[in-house]
């Protein structure tokens, strides 16, 4: 065979495995409303900049009729390219290829891809859409989790590993997007679950489909195994690259700076009446995010759980900042077991990747009953607390109103490591409200006064004016500054300039011990 004709082979082999599984598998997955392997492939990476790995490879299973069933490619497209002009790696499962079913030399394709990021410094995105475990290669199947598993966990934290679920993932499958930084979910065509409705029916007698057990909308807003939901591929891997432009390509770098066209001195005059008079009524903190961010843009992490707590990232003057703020829309923004591990899920993940942190605080308090305390509020409630002590990256904190008690503390307070607190003059800082206050400290003068309702009030009116305000801690230091609220982005932007020569280490150690 000639040179040529070698050429010629080779084109026409690797037109074969660009192919997949066939034509007739391709049009069949089109049909579901999912895009192939290698079309999302090409949908992440810049244009012509995705370079293909291991398009050869083949399984070596000789078991039941795997001799007779072998396919260049093992069911997993793998490589690298650009996103944004960045390196980034990601794998690809192919569903029209002996149904994405994972395999020795499958897992071992992926595995090249983590090793390789971690030794470039790359983020890593797989695209999962599989039957699971390939039966037939038994024992090494499961190896090849554990292989994936073992790089997913020593990984976490040095490169950003993003998961999009894009079709099933079922088993053993789930726990490597679970051991991963992000989750997105497609609406409709993906699921995730442990035992599927089938062996659900057999054990328990429940009966449940696919999509109520595991689907997006379970995952994104019920068990909150999902960080992101989307409504197809295309939208999906959209937000995916969005994502990415938050985010460092690896925990020794900074994320990408981009020009700002906001100015940084921009006031926001709304901010000066934003606060209802009436410390019951309520206001969107999102109106006070979109004011304070560059071009009131973000993008919100988890936004279908938890949502009395607003998690998202966002640019102010150009660059990267994680936002975690009480939602007084939602539960009064009081703080729950849910919230809890959200919340401190991304304090870690922004810290992990070297994203300075805005805490914007008004909650009344953790959540009371008996379903919390049971639940274990203790426990959850001290991820809060935990993360941001961890955190060395700047933190700025802003008090815009309710700031009692342990939650005064969890929001990130002076105690636990913030480099700026700023308050409004509308913050309430304190132990607790005034009515719980006054009824513990006054409790025998109101029940023998003889008009007990006018000297509650009176000494509500006195709690209030001495300690229902933001001065009483400013005057001890734990509030650095009280702002004129129109004034908040300015003073923010700046802080963040201040703080970006911080460097803070922790304690050597050979890990932490959080509070799981």
């Amino acid at each position: 065979m000639s040179v040529s004709d070698k050429i010629k082979f080779l084109k026409e082999k690797k037109e074969k495995i660009a192919l997949g599984g066939g034509v007739k598998k391709i049009d069949a997955q089109h049909q579901k409303g999912k895009l192939t392997a290698r079309e999302r492939l090409n949908l992440l990476f810049d244009e012509g900049t995705f370079v293909e790995i291991d398009a050869f490879v083949i399984h070596r299973c000789v078991n039941f009729d795997m001799a007779s069933t072998k396919m260049d490619g093992e069911s997993v497209v793998t490589g690298y390219g650009q996103v944004d002009g960045r390196i980034v790696y990601a794998f690809s499962q192919d569903f029209t290829v002996i149904g994405g079913s994972l395999g020795e030399k499958h897992a071992d394709k992926i595995v090249k891809v983590l090793d390789n990021a971690a030794k470039v410094g790359a983020p890593v995105v797989g695209m999962n859409d599989s039957g699971g475990a390939r039966i037939q290669e038994a024992v090494d199947a499961l190896n090849g989790y554990g292989e994936i598993f073992f790089r997913n966990s020593r990984f976490s934290g040095v490169v950003p590993q993003i998961s999009a679920i894009m079709g099933p993932c079922a088993g053993g499958a789930v726990y490597s997007p679970a051991l991963t930084d992000f989750i997105f979910m497609v609406d409709q065509t993906s699921q995730m679950f442990i035992t599927g409705p089938n062996v659900i029916k057999a054990v328990t007698g429940e009966v449940v489909t696919a999509e109520q057990l595991g689907g997006a909308k379970t995952h994104n807003s019920v068990s909150g195994c999902a960080n992101f939901l989307s409504s197809d591929d295309e939208t999906c891997i959209a937000e995916i690259r969005r994502l990415l432009s938050f985010l460092p390509s690896n925990n020794m770098e900074l994320a990408p700076e981009f020009e700002c066209s906001d100015d940084i001195n921009r006031e926001n005059p709304e901010f000066d009446t934003i606060i209802p008079d009436s410390a019951n009524k309520a206001y969107n903190m999102f109106d006070v995010i979109a004011g304070i961010v560059d071009n009131a843009d973000y993008m919100e992490y988890m936004p279908l759980y938890a949502k009395n707590i607003i998690t998202c990232f966002a640019r102010l003057n150009g660059k990267s900042v994680g936002i975690i703020a009480n939602q007084p829309m939602v539960m009064a923004g009081c703080l729950d077991i849910n919230c809890s591990d959200k919340c401190a899920r991304f304090i870690r993940t922004c810290d992990a990747f070297n994203i300075p942190l805005l805490t914007i605080c008004d909650t009344p308090g953790y959540l009371p009953g008996t379903a919390q305390e049971y639940g274990g509020i203790i426990r959850h409630g001290a991820k809060i607390l935990y993360a941001y002590s961890e955190a060395t990256v700047p933190k700025i904190t802003l008090v815009t109103r309710k700031s009692y008690g342990g939650a005064n503390l969890a929001m990130c307070s002076k105690s636990l490591g913030a480099d700026m607190v700023f308050a409004w003059p509308s913050a309430e800082i304190a132990v607790m409200g005034g009515d719980g206050a006054v009824n513990v400290i006054f409790a025998k003068e109101i029940k023998e006064s003889k008009d007990p309702n006018k000297t509650k009030q009176e000494r509500l009116d006195e709690y209030n004016e001495n300690f229902s305000n933001p001065y009483k801690a400013a005057e001890r230091g734990f509030v650095d500054d009280v702002i004129i609220p129109s004034t908040s982005r300015k003073r923010i932007i700046d802080a963040l300039i201040m703080l970006e020569g911080k460097r803070d280490t922790l304690p050597a150690k050979k890990h932490d011990n959080l509070p799981l």
